[in-house]
């Protein structure tokens, strides 16, 4: 390719006379004169102070600008921002999570498409920040590399924030003292990093790298290790070559890219809400995915990693035998990804496993396709009376397959909660949040407070809990998510009352309420939908753009030619 071909987007900024303004800006912030003449390189970067998953990206954008600068280009560190659901979790202020994923995809096409960049690398370490990131390359579709800021260390006796959420339930249960939880809380979250299971940003990394969006273990590095300082550099030269060879995301993030990417998630035991960030982002790419998709995938993928929440060990443990390279090398072999799908290496997939030594022998993380932890997917797609447009469930059948109770009805994450950790919720009941989906929240704020309280009270197998909320990816007990459509659009959820009895099956894979369809009706003939808890700003914006969770909770507006 000729300079001026390297150069598509930011010559129009900086070449030729009339653009005398925008250079005098530029040699402002510290461009030579041979700086113009390079590919601009954007480095997309999610630090702040506010939550550890992110404080140590800024050192890892200025690590990945030089190594851009090395490889040819010039880079040009930004911001955007991040909003930390683990300090929200719980409170009004989790409305803001799920939107700011939103916010981070506009930021990022907002700047790049200003400043002219002609490649992309985006830094992001926590769970929306992560596909916010991948969801603005899509749009931009300029030559661009994803890193993971890294998983973070163990606490003290391998805890994690998850272990903190669990002993609130257990302080409240009687099992522990005030003491033994303030020591959880001192020694959990020991430095910088994303939480340390299984958990959203862990399992939306090993999404990304499945897609083809990050460098090979990418994912399965911590934040503060010689590996991920090295993964940066490796981005900067990445973006320089895919520059050179004219590659750009959505020849990477094909359909198959994204069956892989499901394929991987499901190997993992990973989060629900990469079933609501892999809708998002193919939406980005159009490419067309829906909820069945997953139920398709996982009748042939079993879960594999006993990772937690719902199994033995952190992501660290994973890193330490290999990380997801093996695995995948392991699904390529048995025909459970597409290895012809092109990476941000110039290479496709099947090209990257080619030299992947296996696991250890002996490790117990990750199990042999012949002997899994559940033989197809723990993410199970229910339909229903009570989801007619679907639900999510995690199950990984430790809970059992099959749960029937009686409703215990609750408007708000709060009011199940207290409830909770008052003793009245018991064996057999079926709690169902309601008003906190994508609409109704708004924000479809995670239901990590209830759930983990649950577990601490020792309840996990005995209660299950449906929302059109969604969950943490720490979250597990016999739960599901994301019923659409949601109570504030209407949904069948807005109906149940306490005492109805709930049936929810994972194998036929359905939600229902045992309730005759002329009672739903003429419920329905007397349901009015609750005033909104908001009245202006983002928060207001997002209820009256976003979409059902069926459809990834997305504000894609219609084209104007559809």
């Amino acid at each position: 390719m000729s300079e001026k071909e390297l150069r598509r987007y930011s010559r129009i900024v900086v070449d030729g006379v009339e653009q005398a303004p925008s250079r005098a800006m530029l040699r402002a912030v510290g461009f030579s004169e041979d700086d113009f003449k390079r590919p601009q390189v954007g480095i997309a970067s999610t630090w702040s102070m506010v939550t550890p998953c992110n404080m140590h990206i800024g050192g890892l954008a200025e690590e990945a600008a030089m190594a851009a600068g090395e490889a040819g280009g010039k880079g040009v560190v930004f911001n955007t921002i991040s909003v930390s659901d683990g300090i929200s979790m719980g409170t009004p202020g989790m409305r803001y999570s799920l939107v700011s994923r939103e916010i981070i995809a506009d930021s990022i096409e907002a700047v790049a498409g200003a400043e002219g960049f002609d490649g992309l690398i985006a830094i992001g370490g926590c769970d929306k920040n992560m596909p916010g990131c991948v969801m603005a390359l899509a749009r931009l579709n300029r030559p661009s590399v994803f890193v993971y800021g890294g998983t973070i260390r163990p606490g003290a006796e391998r805890r994690d924030i998850v272990s903190v959420f669990e002993a609130v339930g257990a302080r409240s249960g009687g099992t522990i003292t005030d003491a033994e939880l303030l020591e959880v809380e001192r020694t959990a979250i020991p430095g910088p990093g994303a939480c340390g299971g299984m958990y959203t940003a862990n399992t939306m990394a090993s999404a990304i790298e499945a897609l083809g969006m990050s460098l090979a273990n990418s994912s399965a590095q911590e934040a503060v290790s010689d590996q991920k300082i090295d993964d940066c550099h490796r981005a900067g030269e990445a973006v320089m070559n895919l520059i050179r060879q004219d590659i750009k995301p959505l020849d990477i993030m094909t359909r198959d890219a994204f069956e892989n990417a499901i394929a991987v998630v499901i190997a993992l035991a990973g989060s629900t809400n990469a079933v609501l960030h892999l809708l998002a982002m193919a939406r980005e790419a159009n490419v067309p995915l829906s909820l069945d998709d997953f139920t398709k995938i996982g009748a042939r993928v079993p879960v594999l990693a006993d990772v937690k929440p719902s199994g033995e060990y952190l992501m660290s443990e994973l890193i330490e035998i290999g990380g997801i390279q093996p695995l995948m090398k392991r699904m390529l072999d048995k025909g459970l990804l597409h290895g012809g799908c092109m990476t941000v290496t110039g290479k496709t997939l099947a090209e990257n496993l080619a030299d992947v030594a296996d696991y250890p022998p002996g490790q117990k993380i990750i199990r042999g396709f012949d002997d899994p932890i559940k033989a197809d997917s723990h993410l199970a797609v229910l339909y229903g009376n009570v989801a007619p447009d679907g639900a999510v469930a995690k199950i990984t059948g430790k809970e059992g397959l099959r749960f029937e109770g009686s409703a215990r009805v609750f408007h708000s994450e709060e009011e199940a909660l207290q409830a909770v950790l008052d003793g009245l919720v018991v064996a057999g009941d079926v709690i169902v949040i309601r008003y906190e989906g994508p609409q109704g929240a708004p924000g479809m704020r995670e239901m990590l407070s209830p759930t983990s309280a649950i577990m601490g009270k020792g309840l996990g197998s005995d209660v299950a809990l449906i929302t059109d909320g969604r969950f943490s990816g720490g979250s597990h007990g016999f739960v599901v998510g994301h019923v659409s459509p949601e109570a504030a659009a209407g949904g069948p959820i807005a109906l149940i009352e306490d005492g109805d009895r709930i049936q929810i099956d994972a194998e036929s894979k359905e939600i229902n309420v045992a309730v005759a369809d002329e009672e739903l009706a003429r419920r329905r003939a007397v349901w009015k939908r609750p005033p909104s808890p908001v009245k202006r700003g983002v928060l207001a914006k997002y209820r009256n753009e976003v979409s059902s969770a069926s459809e990834g909770a997305v504000t894609i507006p219609p084209s104007w030619d559809e």
